[in-house]
C-alpha cells in the first residue's frame, strides 16, 4: 500500500497538484462538543438559579427537575471522599479528552461518523463535567428519572447523557464494524 492511500494518515489516492488530497479528519465533529459543553453549562446555570437544593420541579409524569451537588464520579463514586477524587477526577477527564482528540486526529470524517459523533459526545460530557469541578468543586447534577414511586438511584445532567449515548454508539460502532464485511489486511 502507498502512501497515497494509507487509511491510518487519512490520505487517498485523488490528487491535487500532484500532492495526495487529505481527507477530513474526526476534528471536523468537535462543534458537537462544543454544542455539548454550552447546552450543559446553560442548563446547569439555569437549574442553579432557579432550583432550591433537593427542590424538585416536575416536568413529565416519568421526569423531574432537583438540584444536587456530586462531589463524586459516575452514580456518587467516591463522593464521600475527603477532596483528593476532585483532583482525580479532573486529571482522568483530561486524559480522556487528550486521548480522545488525538484519536479524532486520525479519523476519517466521513467514513466514520458514528465513530466521530460517538467520541465527541463523550468528550463534551467529560468537559462539561470537569468545568464543575474545577470552577465550583462538584458536579451540578438535576435530572431525576422515575417510574411511579420508584425512583433511578441517581440525578444526573446533560453531561453525563452526552457520555452515556456516546459510550453506546461506541459500543454500536463496534458492533456494526465486527458485523460489517471483512477489510483486506495486509
Amino acid at each position: 500500500m502507498n502512501a497515497a492511500n494509507d487509511p491510518e494518515t487519512g490520505a487517498t489516492g485523488k490528487t491535487q497538484g500532484g500532492t495526495a488530497a487529505r481527507e477530513p479528519s474526526g476534528w471536523r465533529w468537535l462543534p458537537v462538543t462544543a454544542a455539548v459543553i454550552a447546552l450543559d453549562q446553560l442548563v446547569k446555570a439555569w437549574v442553579v438559579q432557579h432550583l432550591t437544593l433537593h427542590g424538585t420541579l416536575r416536568v413529565l409524569p416519568v421526569l423531574e427537575l432537583t438540584l444536587t451537588y456530586n462531589r463524586g464520579a459516575a452514580f456518587s463514586f467516591l463522593a464521600g471522599a475527603s477532596g483528593w477524587q476532585k483532583w482525580l477526577f479532573a486529571g482522568l477527564a483530561v486524559a480522556v479528552g487528550v486521548v480522545i482528540l488525538l484519536w479524532l486526529r486520525r479519523l476519517n470524517g466521513r467514513r466514520q461518523r458514528l465513530l466521530c459523533l460517538s467520541l465527541t459526545l463523550i468528550m463534551g460530557g467529560a468537559i462539561g463535567n470537569l468545568i464543575d469541578r474545577l470552577r465550583i468543586g462538584h458536579v451540578v447534577d438535576f435530572i431525576l428519572a422515575h417510574w411511579h414511586h420508584v425512583y433511578f438511584p441517581w440525578a444526573f445532567n446533560v453531561a453525563d447523557s452526552a457520555i452515556t449515548v456516546g459510550a453506546a454508539l461506541l459500543v454500536l460502532d463496534a458492533l456494526l464494524e465486527t458485523r460489517g464485511p471483512k477489510k483486506e489486511r495486509l
